[in-house]
């Protein structure tokens, strides 16, 4: 029977964070005690990034931070996938930098 782990809200759960957080049990105890939201906040942080190495290293970040007592990225703008909240004018002015910057 395999082991359910919880997702987020917007972003299911990824199988290469699941793989690691089977790994890692303490990060695992971690992951279940944050919110949906929070839980959320890490994956789309995971999947947003361009580079399959810059994803493992913030695969690796994730359970890290997550036994350093992080419940949430930190200096990241968000999940801007949310269906259930609109974007911040905060988020919108970073979102603009970064296109404009492209």
């Amino acid at each position: 029977m395999a082991l359910k782990i919880s997702g987020g809200t917007a972003h299911d759960l990824p199988a290469d964070l699941k793989k690691a957080l089977l790994a890692d049990r303490r990060a695992l105890e971690k992951w279940e005690d944050i919110t949906p939201l929070a839980r959320n906040e890490w994956i789309c942080w995971t999947v947003s990034v361009k580079t399959p190495e810059k994803r493992k290293e913030h695969i690796k970040r994730v359970c890290s931070e997550l036994k350093e007592g992080m419940r949430r990225p930190c200096c990241w703008i968000g999940c801007i996938h949310r269906k259930d909240k609109k974007i911040s004018p905060s988020v919108k002015w970073v979102l603009r930098r970064r296109s404009k910057s492209k």
